[in-house]
């Protein structure tokens, strides 16, 4: 955990925020769409799995939580290895509370729209039980839309290692693209194959990182200038806005940005993980691996589950 992966230093570099380089903010009239998900049923108790509290219940318009909980839980319980939780209440949460769970996941975003103005944050109670819980040995998973807010609340980014800034960070275009697993050798990574992909996903890039927060990169995803070209793009990404110019100035541009990595806390674990924007990504094994994997660890400091078949290591030779 206190070794760096050499690879972070240049990288941790292009998640600072700077100037000019700004993203357009388009908000459509969106709501996600409507899905029928099977409700995961209770565990007994006599089966001792790790104890998973997921906190949610306010997200950015984009975002199905309740769908994407649903399906988090279902996933993480099938496993075998846990026993999930859901939370869409945390305004009054304590420590006592959190001690009963193995590790916490978040999926929460204080923002309808993550550069409102406006936000919905817990009681500083609460989020004083967060710090303290993860600080004193508690699991943390930081999940996809929880790094879209923060950017205001230093301690958060200390705490989950980075977050989306607006004005400076950008989410790239591609909804499908892949993922590079740059380090191949840590427990929740060891046995994946060295590029997976993801689908109907956000990449995020150029995240402002808490220099205090020492974090080891898994994996990485790339920016790319020609994925801005408006004949691929869409509506979110004014042609105006992406001349070839202005894509020139744009800091991390044709660079690889982190996607995935750990970090600790205090005596905590952190495992975060941008990907997985909705239950259709969650659909494919190779991010349901790392989730799986990640959120063990995060919890117990060893993996024990298996990489999934679509994302296992083959040889290429």
């Amino acid at each position: 955990m206190k070794r760096m992966l050499s690879a972070v230093a240049p990288i941790a570099m292009l998640l600072q925020p700077a100037a000019g380089t700004a993203q357009v903010i388009v908000h459509p009239d969106y709501r996600p769409p409507e899905t029928v998900q099977r409700v995961a049923i209770p565990v007994d108790p006599a089966e001792k799995r790790i104890k998973v509290l997921i906190i949610s219940g306010q997200n950015s318009y984009e975002h199905d939580w309740t769908g994407v909980n649903n399906l988090l839980r279902t996933l993480m319980q099938d496993s075998g290895r846990f026993d999930v939780r859901v939370t869409e209440d945390f305004d009054h949460g304590d420590l006592a509370t959190l001690k009963a769970y193995d590790v916490v996941l978040l999926n929460y975003s204080s923002r309808w729209v993550y550069n409102d103005p406006a936000e919905h944050r817990w009681s500083p109670a609460a989020e004083k039980a967060l710090f303290d819980y993860v600080r004193e040995g508690g699991g943390l998973v930081a999940y996809h839309s929880s790094f879209t807010f923060g950017y205001n609340w230093p301690e958060y980014r200390r705490l989950v290692g980075a977050v989306m800034e607006p004005g400076s960070s950008r989410r790239s275009p591609p909804g499908a693209f892949p993922v590079h697993i740059v380090d191949r050798t840590h427990p929740i990574t060891q046995g994946l194959r060295e590029y997976v992909w993801t689908y109907n996903d956000d990449m995020y890039t150029n995240m402002s990182v808490d220099p205090a927060a020492r974090i080891h990169v898994l994996a990485t995803a790339r920016d790319s200038a020609a994925s801005y070209d408006p004949k691929l793009t869409g509506p979110k990404y004014p042609p105006a806005a992406y001349t070839p110019e202005k894509l020139k100035a744009m800091k991390g541009m044709d660079a690889d940005h982190p996607q995935v990595w750990t970090a600790d806390y205090g005596k905590g674990r952190v495992f975060s993980m941008t990907l997985g924007h909705d239950e259709v990504s969650l659909h494919f094994q190779p991010l349901q691996t790392l989730l799986l994997r990640g959120a063990e660890w995060a919890a117990t400091g060893k993996v024990t589950l298996p990489v999934l078949e679509e994302a296992k290591d083959y040889p290429v030779k």
